[in-house]
């Protein structure tokens, strides 16, 4: 049987047109780009996974000194511990994959010089990093939650949802930086202060429950209601809810993904150029 060949006819003007079955004909190379960087993040690691727990362990425990002891906030009836621990697996979530996604071009660069692949694949496979990181915290960290009183519900079932929110938002916030970062160099330090300040006006380290004259302030923070349902889903709290700050945060992650992909669309066919 005669092998069947593939043309490729490259068209001016029909880039756009081409792009999401590009996507789709590429996908094999987004598990590749993903797989690749979880290998090189463990395998010359001394303890391995472990360094996805002790970051967020570390923090947890100076979280919990701050606010618990010095701030005095309170915890409901859960342990503070757990409270921080939640806004923690949250935060690392989105902190991982917009670095990721933010630093996904630079770190490619090689690769973007050489073949042609929708670039696009390459801020996508750095979700897959941070999603990975993210379920080994989840599968390190579950088993303990009998001993602080936190059983299994129905609402663990939403916990991705919640996740797709913040992969959501990092994708958002990553396309831009990491379209910036090939025109201008200088934002390669823009990413971690922005994560710096973001932490802070966050409600990683307390809960949004227990202050409501400046809920509808924190709020406007995305991230406020991805971090609130972190806690919903795994603590089991009875306080629904805050339906403003959800659709703050639909709202602000679509128009986020939107203008990124637009920003980064326009400003593609010179990433091999500034590269």
């Amino acid at each position: 049987m005669a092998a069947i060949e593939e043309e490729l006819l490259i068209e001016a003007g029909r880039a756009d047109r081409h792009y999401g079955r590009d996507l789709w004909r590429f996908r094999e190379l987004l598990g590749f780009l993903a797989w690749r960087d979880i290998k090189v993040r463990y395998k010359q690691t001394a303890v391995g996974v472990l360094w996805v727990v002790i970051q967020p362990a570390v923090q947890t425990l100076l979280l919990t000194f701050v606010f618990s002891k010095l701030a005095r906030m309170p915890s409901g009836s859960v342990p503070y511990v757990a409270v921080v621990l939640t806004g923690q697996i949250a935060w690392m979530l989105f902190s991982s994959a917009f670095t990721g996604a933010g630093n996904s071009l630079t770190t490619n660069a090689h690769l973007i010089g050489k073949i042609y692949f929708p670039r696009l694949l390459a801020p996508l496979s750095a979700l897959g990093v941070a999603l990975v990181d993210c379920l080994v915290l989840l599968a390190l960290t579950l088993p303990f939650a009998p001993l602080a009183g936190i059983g299994p519900t129905w609402r663990w079932l939403l916990l991705p949802v919640f996740m797709a929110g913040a992969l959501l938002l990092a994708l958002g916030a990553g396309l831009w930086i990491c379209a910036l970062t090939v025109k201008y160099r200088d934002f390669r330090f823009v990413t971690p202060f922005l994560l710096q300040v973001g932490m802070f006006v966050t409600p990683v380290g307390f809960s949004t429950d227990f202050l409501p004259n400046w809920r509808d302030l924190l709020a406007l923070n995305p991230m406020t209601a991805v971090v609130e349902g972190f806690r919903w889903c795994l603590l089991g709290r009875p306080e629904p809810l805050y339906a403003p700050g959800l659709v703050m945060s639909l709202v602000t992650g679509t128009v986020l993904v939107l203008t990124g992909f637009w920003y980064f669309r326009r400003t593609e066919r010179q990433f091999a150029d500034l590269l």
